[in-house]
């Protein structure tokens, strides 16, 4: 049958743990109790392939000997088991089959193979035609899915027909407004009638002729709600407040706005009252009265930047340089909700892009979301949607996905739980970034210079994404609405990123614009108010997108470069050193128009006057209606279960039920899918103390830089409570702008340095003047708190789309508070030690509930004042569940108890206190405070919560805040908890270089999907060596040969080959470490790694990714590249199915490595471990060969240096516990944590010793 091979690749029954989870999903949520096994095997389809590529590509890109099963073209199976196979749908990126791809070329690179990949599960156990179409409901994701046959087709070669001319809509400037309706109506358009009338107007009085289709299209995206921010910039009209006890102070804000408006725009009649008017204006009145002078102003739209001093010290001391430092938030609600990977995965990706464009190196990002409750049963999710759990659960696999692939450090992690949110899931990811301000050009575009679409090429995933975000969605558009999601390709985006970091490449770029909303026609639209852009050279995926797909399409990780002709050179030069395509599609023209050309033709000729208007002007009326004063939710009992059982006076059920609550219990299982630690400059990790349980409430990092050291920090934080904003948008916003500042202040920040971003997120609106309420009102608190502060909010992002059917999202205005710091300033917020005094304080309210500004600030200022003389040594911002909640997280981190004073009431421990400050002050100290304050209680070592004559012990409390979500993000996979007997080998010498250099040279190569290799540069320079990175370009076949032969070149020059790590969200092949693998293997590779470890004694280190390349070479455990075979070491899957990011506990067990000859032998050291695949297997012979030959170097242990198999210690199930194994002689070393991610002030929340100085112990090796 045809050329096409077909191959199945099933783990092996020990590692099979994806099929494992499947089958507890269908047997606990699904109900069904008749299936007995589940097997999930991967599906390969191959052609274009010759036989010696094909059996070699069997054993090492598409299977891995020692853990799994292949099979060719058929696999066993019972009669009675139920097969279904799931593949993407056209058009969808397939990262597996693309890393395939890759790989394949990477063994021989004249292969051009064509791969598909679909999944196929294996049912066992008698299930009925019901229960198996349950199943496949539960697999599949008809957005981006579909059920595909068993049968082999005959071809993977695709035939596209040519795509037919652009059609011009031939008597559209003479329809009467009938016809225009009936045209309007069939197009599906997201504008508004009065839009497309507004176009006929145009056409018909300026262009006289007819519109084409891409032209409609691309006016549509423009005009956008994504794009144009479109119902923010409605004109309202008249404005009417509903009568209440709180009218007074919500129309006092209204008349101050009005008071701003007429101060700062006095008679100007081109400005209207707007949403968009009222978001901005606080910032604007501020910046009148000079309280904005660091903020960049360009006309680049990118992100949120302020300019910073930045002290850096490159070795002769202190110096002064000025940083910009970017921030910025984005939302994926509505691409989530349909597909919750790729949405949540592109939102994290188009944050990051933003900054990006703007020159700024994005180093961490913040991830907070909204869902309905995902404990509920499937059986409770509404016709047309996906579940909760599959929704939170598949967001939080994309996001994590894309962030940890990208390299990007993902500080801080909270889902936020609302029953509304089941109309739409709310996805935020907000990011910091920076630059020295001197590799940062902000110019104009002139006429002729040029523009380069730089990265990804474009397919039709993205097509209409902008226009379909902004669309009404209902149970019958969500079967429609699949090409609209995204699909993200994080490889790309970290070559653009490497690429702007390069001072000598940001200094070309004159403006860029990310391909976000709108793909080419807004992209590269926004860069000049005059363009050509040739659609016949933008980079296609695939043939057959007509020229309207080519100009709309959102195709991922591309950006628009406006270099000057005379650059376009050396830029493209700069990009081919990257890995990245770069093509020339655009020049900058005098005429303001844009014009798209396509087969040479033009089929968008638009004014940029028309373009600008938006679309035709929108007026509304609001109406507001006013919080009611006796559902007020601010200082009351928050969970219902609570106060039940605080009226009954019953404390432990009281303090348990609160940390049992959706809001309040632990998502450790959540967050520690998220890379914390990429980078070597967070501050905080997100759980901290001597068992990481005590979560943050901020992230911290030190700015990335790439040479020297500083030890300025940027902090971010976010406030928002779905409940107070549901009473009362207006109290909502104000409560959110104040609780991300009172969390900046309890890390020890600065308040009076804060600034803000906002994210709107509200219910569709329509012409119900009342829905024009909520979002005016909110917009009105924040603009009140950020006047009340003296803080401005610089960006936001809008959502106005948040409604399904009849049901509305919670009115959502989150508030980020950004400020920068010093590395000595940083307060963590676990407790530190017995008899230290808990000291609470309190913010005042007025009459209206509303914090009085003045007195919050005053109070801010006083605790950082404490903070600064250390009298504070702990601190927490408390929120809508109050003290008790605050007390026992904090308290759990090192598993301290504390006595409440008895004097507090016991309602009091359980009231909201939102702005109020928890903090722990040295008991001799506290007569230093001189602000107002309440002790509630003291910290004990008893392990014990102590109310009155009630005793409830740590553990109790940590079983109830830990088992609320652990089905739905577990922590442990395995129950077993099993002490191990590990010895420790003490070597009687160890292998001695006979090559003394007195400074080494490290070779790092970068290979698609590496992203550890600027921490692992930086750790080998601070220890003296000489570091040469290089990227291994693979885009063609005389690439692939040239980056051999420099590859070879350079390891010939090297005494020291180290594989840093990196990921793939593609499973198979597994990130970095089949890209090193199978580049390896080729023979003039393989001949110089062999010549630098037996001619040249030189050292190997794999970390994470290059540990799975050691082993998958056999550098480790056999000190040659010998590949694998079924009996062969290896590293799988984690137990628990998922990435873990953690610091991980490590024992030396062996001194028989020079890496460890620094190393204390029995020592215990704690590194970040972030990996998906790293549990260690090998069979019984092995293990006891490697332990006899003390070839084990490292176990996980806990902090005390024991040994077992504890997943709360052995993290990924490793067999024997253990994290690194050396060659024979120690001289190749391989271990899954991090040693490279350590430098001072960093994981300053984590306790014990972070320094192996395995570097420094390797450069050592050869000097002395």
């Amino acid at each position: 049958m045809g050329n096409v091979r077909r191959i199945y690749v099933e783990k092996k029954d020990d590692y099979a743990v994806k099929g494992k989870e499947l089958l507890e999903d269908i047997s606990s949520y699904l109900n069904i109790a008749s299936v007995k096994k589940v097997r999930e095997l991967i599906r390969y389809d191959v052609e274009n392939i010759t036989d010696a590529t094909f059996e070699v590509a069997c054993k090492t890109v598409f299977s891995e000997p020692p853990v799994d099963f292949l099979y060719l073209e058929e696999f066993p199976k019972k009669d009675d088991d139920k097969v279904f196979s799931v593949e993407f749908l056209p058009g969808q990126f397939d990262q597996r089959a693309d890393s395939a791809v890759q790989c394949v070329r990477f063994l021989n690179e004249e292969e051009n193979p064509i791969i598909r990949t679909a999944i196929t599960y294996v049912i066992e156990g008698g299930v009925s035609d019901e229960e198996l179409e349950k199943i496949k409901a539960y697999c599949i994701n008809p957005v981006d899915s579909r059920e595909t046959g068993m049968d082999k087709p005959e071809t993977l070669v695709m035939e596209y027909d040519d795509p037919a001319d652009v059609i011009i809509f031939d008597g559209f400037s003479a329809m009467d407004e009938a016809a225009l309706k009936e045209l309007y109506n069939s197009l599906g358009l997201a504008m508004t009638f009065k839009d497309f009338q507004h176009i006929q107007n145009y056409f018909k009085a300026e262009e006289n002729r007819d519109p084409s289709m891409t032209e409609i299209r691309v006016l549509d995206t423009y005009w956008s709600d994504h794009c144009r921010h479109t119902t923010f910039s409605t004109e309202l009209k008249n404005i009417e407040f509903e009568d209440g006890y709180y009218r007074a102070p919500i129309e006092t804000s209204y008349q101050s706005y009005l008071d701003t408006r007429e101060e700062l725009f006095k008679g100007r009649t081109d400005k209207f009252v707007c949403l968009m008017d009222l978001a901005i204006m606080g910032m604007r009145k501020l910046r009148e009265d000079g309280k904005l002078d660091d903020m960049e102003v360009s006309d680049e739209i990118n992100a949120c930047s302020v300019i910073v001093p930045v002290e850096m010290d490159y070795g002769n001391g202190p110096v002064t340089e000025e940083w910009l430092v970017f921030f910025k938030n984005e939302t994926h609600n509505h691409p989530t909700e349909i597909e919750p990977f790729g949405g949540a995965a592109t939102c994290l990706g188009g944050a990051i892009r933003d900054p990006l464009s703007g020159r700024g190196y994005v180093y961490q990002a913040m991830r907070v979301t909204g869902a309905a409750d995902p404990t509920v049963p499937v059986s409770a999710t509404l016709k047309g949607k996906l579940s909760q759990k599959k929704l939170v659960r598949g967001a939080a696999s994309g996001y994590s996905s894309y962030g940890n692939q990208i390299g990007l450090a993902t500080g801080y992690v909270k889902e936020i739980y609302h029953p509304n949110y089941v109309a739409k899931r709310m996805e935020i990811g907000a990011v910091m970034g920076a630059a020295p301000r001197r590799c940062v050009k902000r110019e104009n575009s002139d006429p002729g210079d040029i523009i380069i679409l730089l990265g990804g090429q474009t397919g039709r995933d993205g097509c209409g994404g902008a226009t379909g975000s902004s669309k009404v969605h209902t149970e019958a558009s969500i079967e429609t609405c699949g090409a609209e999601v995204q699909k993200g390709n994080a490889p790309t985006e970290r070559k653009i990123q490497r690429l702007f970091r390069r001072e000598e490449v940001s200094s070309l770029i004159k403006k860029c614009n990310d391909f976000g909303a709108g793909g080419v026609s807004v992209a590269i639209g926004e860069l000049a108010a005059g363009l050509t852009v040739d659609l016949d050279k933008v980079p296609k995926k695939y043939a057959g997108l007509d020229g309207t797909e080519l100009a709309i399409s959102e195709s991922q990780e591309r950006m628009a470069v406006v270099v000057d002709p005379k650059d376009v050179a050396e830029f493209m030069k700069y990009a081919e050193e990257e890995n990245l395509e770069a093509t020339e599609v655009a020049v900058v023209t005098e005429s303001p128009r844009l014009v798209l050309k396509w087969r040479g033709k033009e089929i968008v000729n638009l004014s940029r006057a028309f373009l600008d208007t938006n679309g035709a002007h929108q007026e509304t009326d609001v109406v507001v209606t006013l919080p009611s004063e006796k559902d007020a939710c601010l200082d009351v009992i928050a969970v219902d279960c609570v106060k039940e059982a605080v009226e009954k006076e019953d404390a432990k059920t009281a303090f348990l039920s609160m940390l049992s609550d959706l809001n309040v219990c632990s998502q450790k299982g959540l967050v520690e899918m998220f890379d914390s630690s990429i980078g070597a400059a967070s501050v905080l990790m997100p759980y901290g103390g001597k068992y990481q349980l005590t979560e943050t409430q901020a992230m911290v990092a030190k700015l990335p830089v790439l040479k020297g050291k500083t030890d300025t920090v940027t902090m971010m934080s976010y406030g928002f409570d779905p409940v107070v904003s549901s009473w009362s948008p207006y109290h909502g916003a104000i409560y959110a702008v104040t609780q991300s500042m009172a969390k900046i202040v309890a890390a020890g920040g600065d308040y009076k340095k804060i600034r803000f971003t906002f994210q709107e997120y509200f219910k569709r609106m329509t012409e119900d003047a009342s829905r024009w309420g909520q979002p005016f009102a909110a917009l009105l608190g924040a603009f009140d708190a950020q006047l009340g502060y003296g803080l401005p909010s610089i960006g936001g992002k809008d959502s106005m789309s948040g409604t399904f059917n009849d049901i509305d999202v919670p009115p959502t205005l989150v508030s980020f508070a950004v400020d920068v710091a010093k590395t000595g300033d940083v307060v963590t917020p676990e407790l530190k030690t017995d008899g230290n005094k808990l000291v609470r304080f309190a913010i005042d309210k007025d009459d209206y509930d509303i914090p009085v500004y003045e007195k919050v600030m005053a109070l801010y200022d006083g605790i950082a004042k404490l903070m600064q003389d250390k009298v504070v040594v702990s601190a927490y911002a408390l929120d809508s569940y109050g003290i008790a909640a605050a007390v026992a997280k904090m308290a759990f981190g090192n598993k301290l108890g504390v006595t409440f004073a008895d004097e507090l009431e016991l309602e009091e421990l359980f009231t909201g206190a939102l702005g109020d400050i928890l903090v722990e002050v040295d008991a001799d100290r506290v007569n230093e405070i001189d602000l107002d304050y309440d002790v509630i209680g003291t910290v004990r070592d008893n392990g014990k919560f102590t109310i009155g004559n009630v005793e409830i012990t740590v553990d109790e409390a940590l079983k109830a805040w830990c088992g609320t979500l652990e089905k739905v993000f577990p922590t442990k996979a395995v129950k077993a908890t099993d002490a191990l007997d590990t010895p420790i080998y003490k070597a009687d010498s160890i292998y001695v270089c006979k090559n003394k250099i007195a400074q080494p040279t490290v070779f790092i190569p970068v290979f698609p999907g590496t992203n550890c290799e600027y921490d692992s540069r930086k750790a080998f320079e601070r220890a003296g060596a000489h570091v040469e990175t290089r990227v291994f370009k693979n885009m063609t076949a005389s690439q692939i040969r040239e980056s051999v032969e420099e590859f070879e070149r350079t390891i010939n020059q090297a005494q020291i080959i180290m594989f840093p790590g990196g990921f793939s969200a593609g499973d198979e092949p597994d990130g970095s470490a089949k890209f090193f693998a199978t580049a390896f293997r080729n023979e003039k590779m393989k001949e110089a790694v062999t010549k630098l470890l037996n001619e040249r004694d030189g050292l190997a280190l794999g970390i994470c990714n290059g540990f799975q390349a050691l082993i998958k070479l056999g550098l480790v455990p056999h000190g040659q590249i010998v590949g694998q075979d079924e009996n062969s070491p290896t590293l799988t899957f984690n137990t628990i199915n998922r990435h873990i990011s953690k610091m991980a506990y490590t024992k030396v067990v062996s001194n028989k490595s020079p890496w460890l000859a620094q190393a204390t032998l029995g020592g215990t050291y704690v590194n970040p471990a972030s990996h998906g695949e790293g549990r260690f297997v090998a069979p019984k012979e092995w293990l006891d060969k490697l332990f006899a030959n003390g070839q084990v170097a490292t176990v996980y242990s806990d902090i005390n240096g024991n040994v077992s198999m504890d997943e709360e210690w052995n993290i990924n199930g490793s067999y024997c516990s253990i994290e690194g194994i050396t060659s024979p002689d120690g001289r190749c070393f391989g271990k899954m944590a991090h040693s490279e991610r350590r430098d001072s002030s960093v994981a300053v929340n984590i306790y014990g010793e972070q320094d192996l100085k395995i570097f420094e112990s390797g450069v050592a090796y050869f000097r002395d």
